[in-house]
């Protein structure tokens, strides 16, 4: 009742201040420390006064609500899934509803605790939670539809970790196990990780999400399948699916995309899921667009296309780099939204060489063309 009495309360006075009798001041302001961070990350959960708040790592590490539906909604309907590292417990609660029996393990017993007092209050009750070691359990784990896990990716010295083998569990060394033990295995890694090394490694997980929030890569999704196909998905806050550019390995190595002579009048950047998947050709061939050069992952067009997956912007002048030309070009801008892709300077030096305050309507994107030429393009974002 405390936490929920001080939840907009100063914490720093909270913890400084003289504590009621029999109240745990620190343990206050976790629960109201998480309680903040639901409210964005877990906005479901933020509404439910029993929930039981882990420390401030856990909260930072779990998913958030709309990747953890966006991934409950890979699985059909089924009778059992496993979640092997159960952490705080979002991701089992978001999936438990298609199934009919889930078993949530964590090797944390505080954790594993909070998670069961959870699932208890959301009313999760055919969640069954196990402390234990993910390998132990898998070992003598019956026959699954579904296997998850979500292999911790910091170190003890809090590290990220980006190296399937350096993550713990080591999926690559369970693959083999995890095959045995479950029809289809789901595997979360960290938006990091070298996509085409992972599909390296685990041959048997080939079908692949790219998962950003907002145009925010936040995590990679490694399901099992027989041919490579991965997934570029932007969400939006509320967790519905903005865009979903599905693609194998195959037809971006072999396509043949278009490359532009000259700026035409509409421009589009990739969203962070197209670029973490190094997608690169094949948007240009998909959507008869023009791409500006061959390390230059921006594409351009004279017809307006309207359901590209990125950020579409309409192009209102261009110029090189001479100061006359700038001036001319230019000499109104006092701030613009500016952006380098492919090119030589970073965002920060061409701010201080062109004098330009951040914000404002204008973009500007610092490029580099087919035939090597350095450009400015001046655009307006383009509202979907």
């Amino acid at each position: 009742m405390f936490a929920l009495a001080h939840r907009e309360d100063d914490l720093q006075r909270l913890l400084l201040g003289h504590a009621p009798a029999g109240v745990d001041v620190a343990r206050a302001v976790q629960q109201i420390e998480g309680w903040r961070t639901a409210r964005h990350k877990l906005p479901t959960w933020a509404t439910c006064d029993d929930i039981v708040y882990p420390p401030r790592l856990a909260m930072e590490q779990c998913s958030s609500e709309a990747t953890a539906r966006y991934k409950a909604g890979l699985m059909a309907r089924s009778l059992s899934l496993t979640d092997l590292t159960g952490g705080f417990g979002v991701d089992s609660a978001f999936m438990a509803p298609a199934f009919d029996e889930v078993t949530y393990v964590e090797r944390n017993a505080t954790l594993c605790d909070i998670a069961a007092s959870n699932f208890a209050a959301l009313g999760l009750h055919q969640i069954r939670t196990v402390n234990g070691e993910a390998r132990a359990v898998l070992e003598q784990l019956p026959l699954q539809d579904w296997i998850y896990l979500d292999p911790a990716r910091r170190d003890t010295a809090g590290r990220k970790m980006v190296s399937l083998a350096d993550c713990d569990p080591d999926v690559v060394a369970l693959e083999s196990l995890l095959l045995c033990h479950a029809r289809r295995v789901m595997v979360k890694c960290s938006p990091m990780l070298d996509i085409s090394l992972a599909l390296r490694q685990l041959t048997s997980m080939q079908e692949v999400h790219v998962v950003s929030v907002q145009n925010e890569c936040k995590e990679l999704l490694f399901l099992t399948l027989d041919v490579p196909v991965v997934h570029a998905v932007n969400l939006r806050s509320d967790g519905s699916v903005e865009s979903d550019f599905t693609f194998t390995p195959t037809e971006e190595q072999t396509c043949q995309p278009t490359y532009a002579d000259e700026v035409g009048r509409w421009l589009y950047e990739p969203n962070a899921s197209l670029l973490k998947a190094g997608c690169f050709k094949l948007p240009a061939v998909r959507y008869n667009l023009r791409k500006l050069h061959r390390n230059t992952h921006l594409y351009t067009s004279d017809v307006l296309c309207d359901d590209f997956p990125g950020r579409t912007f309409e192009v209102v002048g261009l110029s090189g780099f001479g100061k006359q030309e700038l001036k001319e070009k230019l000499g109104d801008i006092r701030k613009a939204n500016l952006a380098v892709r492919n090119f030589p300077d970073s965002v920060e030096g061409l701010r201080r060489r062109l004098h330009l305050a951040e914000g404002g309507e204008d973009y500007l994107f610092a490029t580099t063309t087919l035939n090597r030429k350095k450009l400015l393009v001046r655009c307006r974002k383009v509202q979907k």
